[in-house]
């Protein structure tokens, strides 16, 4: 059998890359590169390329002193402090649901999964049906109970917090699968020692459980905050940004200015400020890691 010697094998390794590393180029490096030039010019996208004028920091200084910014500031991090701590609790409460043996584990699992695989189309339909005001299921439940709920997507107070619980529903079974391949990997050891010291469930979860699978809450917290920022499909299909723009978030502002107004210079700017943000709190994760996050297991 012939074997390449090694300069061979590095000539093959780069035919096979060569397709992978073009289309890198091409659809992701370019557009990357493209957009932060556009980002300084008050490029049109009805007009041609060649009529477009250099700005400077224009269009920056358009977002960051106009009184849109702060209102889409606001409703994005008000999407993220509601979502956040919602995404985390259900998923670590499922998974660890999820973690015990009983009948009908394998429904339970294939009925919680289902939200993930299930188009936000379809799902923003049927979520869109929940939180009717007048004949929805979640103001039917709470008038059982003799309360009578807001018109959720309706109303610029319940409008987000309405996404926010269609976003944990769908999102909620993808994260739980994540926490419970860290909950299988915790040894058996710790808990059975905790027993002989008589420790309870609470004192077994708070001792044992959580710090343990602090890594993967850790990759969860990471994901979501850069998820949180960039929430864009559940938004723009359950509320297009409204009522009385009480939705409007970062990528609605990006896509509506480059794809409803053609304005790319101006989406261009938005989308490095929105880079920016993510990169800030990406790296303060990363350095209060440091005070909570175990890795000693």
């Amino acid at each position: 059998m012939y074997l390449p010697n090694q300069a061979g094998r590095r000539r093959a390794t780069a035919v096979f890359l060569l397709p992978s590393l073009i289309g890198v180029l091409v659809f992701c490096l370019l557009p990357i590169l493209a957009s932060a030039v556009f980002s300084f010019t008050d490029y049109d996208l009805l007009m041609p390329m060649n009529t477009m004028n250099f700005v400077g920091f224009d269009n920056y200084r358009r977002i960051l002193t106009g009184s849109e910014f702060p209102k889409v500031l606001t409703h994005t991090f008000t999407y993220l402090v509601l979502y956040l701590p919602l995404i985390l609790l259900t998923s670590v409460c499922e998974a660890l649901i999820l973690n015990k043996s009983f009948r009908g584990h394998g429904i339970f699992r294939t009925i919680t999964y289902t939200p993930v695989i299930t188009s936000w189309v379809a799902a923003a339909v049927v979520w869109q049906w929940v939180l009717s005001g007048k004949y929805g299921l979640l103001n039917q439940m709470l008038a059982g109970i003799g309360i009578t709920g807001p018109a959720w997507l309706n109303s610029k107070e319940w409008a987000m917090p309405g996404v926010v619980l269609a976003a944990v529903w769908k999102d909620t079974g993808y994260y739980a699968l994540m926490v419970l391949a860290a909950l299988k990997s915790i040894d058996p050891a710790y808990y059975e020692a905790a027993s002989i010291d008589g420790a309870g469930s609470f004192k077994k979860l708070t001792a044992i459980t959580l710090p343990l699978i602090s890594p993967t809450l850790f990759l969860l917290i990471v994901i979501n905050i850069i998820y949180g920022l960039q929430v864009f499909d559940s938004v723009l299909i359950m509320t297009n940004g409204g009522p009385g723009g009480a939705t409007t978030v970062f990528l609605e502002r990006i896509y509506k200015y480059a794809f409803k107004q053609y304005k790319m210079g101006l989406a261009s700017a938005y989308s490095w400020i929105l880079f920016a943000l993510i990169l800030v709190f990406t790296a303060i994760q990363f350095w209060l890691q440091k005070k909570w996050v175990n890795y000693d297991a």
